[in-house]
């Protein structure tokens, strides 16, 4: 298990990406904008800029608030922890309020979106966009937060919208988020919740820079006799004899061969979890959740088809000896129909025809 990020080393804008020389996925600059084709005129007056025509869901995007309240949580995980009418202790209000301030001084993050409740200032919902060079990129990954009457002296409580998936180690399928500054796990005294100088900031950056992060194999906390635990519904994984090797073993051939394997599996799983977001996007999110996956759609399509030819999970090298396995490219062919068939939905056009088939296994047939 990972420490929790300390305040002090939050970055501006949690770059996670792999450094590449080509544009990583995810980028902002959706192929569903449309720029204007400059005339053919060979004209020697100078020509006016090209004129950027953004679409309806990228205007809503750009206007869509990091942090903003809302008038109910009905469908808050944790809306029957308390009611409208439930006094807080003045500590408690104050703290709370704080963590409201610092998310309006700071801005957030640019991947990360807060909704509060001033009805019921003890519920909280954020969304964290998976970052570049992860197995998680493009995708929304939303969290229930809870502030117990004893906040700060606790925690806050955080469940995970999972869908019924366990897309990392430290996301069960129960929503359980496993992490040292939620008291979840054990870390020693500076990586966990601390009273005075803890914040919800630094929980949220922490979840995307510790959890969603680039290799998630090595976040796995325990073992069961050595091997892998099964993971998500309907989810692949390879058999038990190729998990005897100790969960310490990043940086060596076999550790690194093992994440490979892991982050396959995570973004099959992470495809489900977008999926499960378009035709169940929480309240308050929903706009945000078609529109961003309209702006998405080419991005995901164009670095799913790069999988299914080969290239490694969250990289654009093709043909390498570290490129997906066949299982993983097949995986991903398959399971892509069914994600452009909801991208279809959103309105977004000209998906179908460039999606890759399936790749072709060759077989030797001569003696």
């Amino acid at each position: 298990m990972e420490p929790a990020v300390d305040k002090k080393d939050i970055p501006a804008d949690l770059e996670m990406g792999m450094s590449t020389t080509d544009q990583p996925w995810g980028c902002p600059n959706s192929s569903s904008n449309r720029t204007s084709k400059p005339s053919r005129n060979s004209s020697s007056h100078p020509r006016a800029p090209l004129e950027v025509v953004s679409s309806a869901q990228a205007n809503f995007l750009r206007h869509f608030k990091r942090f903003d309240t809302v008038e109910d949580f009905s469908d808050h995980h944790y809306v029957s922890n308390g009611n409208a009418s439930k006094q807080h202790s003045k500590t408690w209000v104050k703290k709370v309020q704080v963590d409201w301030k610092i998310f309006l001084e700071n801005n957030l993050p640019e991947t990360i979106f807060v909704r509060t409740c001033e009805s019921r200032m003890d519920l909280m919902r954020a969304v964290i966009i998976g970052a570049e060079g992860t197995p998680y990129h493009d995708g929304l990954f939303f969290f229930d937060i809870h502030f117990p009457d004893n906040y700060p002296s606790v925690p806050p409580m955080v469940h995970y919208h999972s869908g019924g998936l366990r897309i990392n180690p430290n996301l069960y399928t129960s929503g359980k988020v496993c992490l040292s500054l939620l008291g979840t796990w054990n870390g020693n005294t500076r990586e966990q919740w601390l009273p005075r100088e803890s914040t919800m900031l630094q929980l949220l950056v922490s979840i995307q820079a510790l959890i969603l992060n680039q290799k998630p194999y090595f976040n796995e906390p325990s073992y069961e006799q050595g091997r892998l635990r099964a993971w998500g519904k309907g989810a692949w994984a390879p058999g038990p004899k190729q998990f005897l090797t100790k969960i310490r073993t990043k940086g060596t051939p076999s550790g690194e061969a093992y994440s490979k394997v892991y982050s396959e599996n995570v973004y099959i799983l992470s495809l489900r979890t977008m999926v499960y977001g378009m035709r169940k996007p929480p309240k308050h999110f929903e706009e945000f959740v078609r529109s961003h996956y309209f702006e998405r759609a080419h991005d995901i399509v164009k670095a799913s088809n790069a999988y299914i030819e080969g290239a490694p999970v969250g990289s654009l090298v093709k043909g390498t000896s570290q490129g997906g396995s066949m299982q993983f490219r097949n995986e991903v062919a398959v399971f892509m129909k069914t994600v452009v068939d909801e991208f279809v939905k959103l309105g977004v056009n000209e998906l179908e025809d460039i999606l890759e088939p399936p790749p072709v296994i060759h077989t030797n047939t001569s003696r």
